[in-house]
């Protein structure tokens, strides 16, 4: 799943992200969102979240955990 849609994102939940100095190279970040910082509903390059690590960056990838 991609990060554009408000609504499948949420608090604690493992994703990837692209902080503001890797939108050139694309380098992912993973972590677990601890503040989701977009108000709107959806978002063309991802919706901007803050880790729990304090980075921020817009999620392009949200993990699947195995159980």
């Amino acid at each position: 799943m991609d990060g554009r849609q408000r609504k499948d994102i949420s608090i604690g939940m493992l994703v990837a992200v692209v902080q503001k100095e890797d939108q050139r190279t694309g380098f992912l970040t993973e972590g677990y969102v601890r503040t989701i910082l977009t108000k709107s509903k959806f978002h063309p390059h991802g919706i901007k979240v803050r880790l729990e690590t304090g980075e921020v960056g817009r999620v392009k990838e949200i993990i699947e955990e195995e159980d």
